[in-house]
């Protein structure tokens, strides 16, 4: 690439190219059948052309200089194009010069697992999810992605970041006359990270399997979710949902700018609402931190070049920072982060989110538990709605339990509550402490046109809210 960027004689104000390569294998079995044993990859360039401060773009999957200087030519006449209406001028300011060579670490790298030891161990855990007749059909599921990205420019940019990606999943579905229920482990893909095979090969990988397949009989047997005004324990996996969904998407500064609103919605949240609006109670602190070891979304830079770090976004409820990188942050004057991403080679990067974390608190698990007089606890994501502003949502989990006057009882099913975003988090009363605090994350983040697909991580402590309207299935 930097062969080509030297052989380009373009009137412009900044040039880039932008390399992805991908290789994804996975392996999925039911009933301890395979029904999946694939691999493929992707790769190709992105060139990205700056001209009177409006960029353009074209993709090409030919590495050899010809194909990249064409791509570039190709971009820098549709930037000349665009230069003739502008709605915003940009400067080479929003593409930094950043110099990085960065691989995330593996301790189970994937090639150091044979294919054989990682097949069998799919089918063992299919096998022993199989503990009852109720048991009407088990999976186990496995993705691993290896990501090379580069970005070298014009101004300077030569960044180079390499991951391992691991995705897995298992799940239990029982069924007792006309009850059906399904349970996973952490949620529907919940368990994506960094890393290597390790996250897989875990030291309480067995009794996660033993619990999910326990748990999918017990709720076949279990009664409605009790439907009323009451008190709502969140484990972490399901306030990967919430976060994602009433904080993550909100925050975005592209919808705030309202660039999304034909497809995948915009935001209540206003620019004059930034250094004003108590979003939550005192309790909570949410962090965007793509420098935590681990977590599904990590990086050093984003695809702009743009440097990424630690940062608060809302302090003890305060809103103070948004979801939006460079780009958006010149239009909007709005502070934000890293956060333009895209989720190939063939696609522009985008203001994203990535590692969305809720801060730990103070509270342990027994005394959240003793907090609750009436009220229900409950578990990994089953479904979601939230309206286009991302104010108003519903939301149904896989498992609850009912929790009164301090104490876990009985198993309920079909958990659900619903509620409205700033009400709903200024009802935060407790928040876990580091004992409670678990990552998940999502390789289904969709957004944009054409739409990308991303990987997302939340990390969260389990969180009491009070005075939540939830209900069961039969309501």
């Amino acid at each position: 690439m930097h062969t080509a960027l030297n052989a380009l004689d373009l009137a412009a104000d900044w040039v880039g190219f932008r390399h992805v390569r991908e290789t994804t294998t996975e392996r999925a079995y039911r009933d301890a059948k395979p029904v999946a044993n694939e691999t493929w990859a992707s790769q190709g360039v992105l060139a990205e052309v700056m001209v009177n401060g409006q960029v353009a773009y074209a993709a090409t999957p030919r590495l050899d200089v010809a194909g990249l200087v064409a791509a570039a030519q190709q971009a820098h006449a549709q930037a000349v194009q665009a230069s003739k209406r502008p709605l915003f001028r940009f400067s080479p300011a929003q593409r930094p010069a950043t110099h990085l060579d960065y691989v995330a670490a593996a301790k189970r790298p994937f090639d150091s697992v044979p294919v054989a030891e990682l097949s069998g161990l799919l089918v063992r855990i299919c096998e022993r999810m199989k503990t009852s007749d109720k048991v009407v059909r088990t999976e186990s599921f496995a993705r691993s992605v290896d990501v090379e990205t580069g970005l070298v420019s014009s101004s300077g940019a030569d960044a180079w970041q390499r991951f391992s990606l691991v995705t897995t999943d298992f799940q239990t579905t029982a069924k007792h006359g006309d009850v059906v229920q399904r349970r996973t482990d952490g949620g529907l893909r919940g368990r994506s990270y960094q890393g290597g095979w390790e996250h897989l090969f875990a030291e309480d990988l067995w009794s996660r399997v033993d619990r999910v397949a326990d748990e999918a009989v017990q709720l076949v047997h279990a009664p409605e979710c009790p439907t009323g005004t009451l008190d709502l324990l969140l484990a972490p996996d399901q306030m990967m949902l919430q976060i994602h969904e009433s904080i993550g998407h909100p925050l975005e500064l592209d919808r705030i700018l309202g660039d999304e609103r034909n497809y995948a919605g915009w935001s209540f949240v206003q620019r004059a609402d930034f250094g004003t609006l108590q979003y939550g109670s005192a309790a909570m602190t949410v962090t965007w931190d793509p420098t935590l070891p681990g977590e599904f979304a990590g990086y050093r830079c984003d695809d702009t070049g743009a440097p990424a770090g630690r940062e608060v976004l809302i302090d003890k409820g305060l809103l103070v920072r948004g979801l939006g990188g460079l780009e958006s942050q010149a239009r909007s004057g709005i502070a934000g982060v890293a956060t333009q991403r895209a989720s190939s080679w063939n696609r522009p990067p985008i203001d994203r989110m990535a590692n969305l974390n809720l801060e730990p608190g103070d509270a342990s698990w027994q005394e959240l538990v003793a907090a609750v007089e009436d009220g229900v606890w409950m578990e990994s994501n089953r479904s979601w709605s939230i309206d286009d502003f991302r104010n108003k949502f519903q939301f149904g989990c896989e498992l609850g339990r009912r929790i009164r006057n301090g104490k876990v009882g009985e198993v309920v099913r079909n958990p659900n509550y619903r509620g409205v975003t700033v009400p709903f988090w200024r009802g935060l009363a407790r928040v876990g402490d580091r004992s409670t605090f678990q990552a998940y994350g999502t390789p289904y983040c969709g957004k944009g046109e054409p739409n990308q697909l991303i990987r997302v991580g939340h990390a969260s402590p389990a969180c009491l809210f009070r005075g939540v309207e939830v209900f069961g299935g039969a309501s």
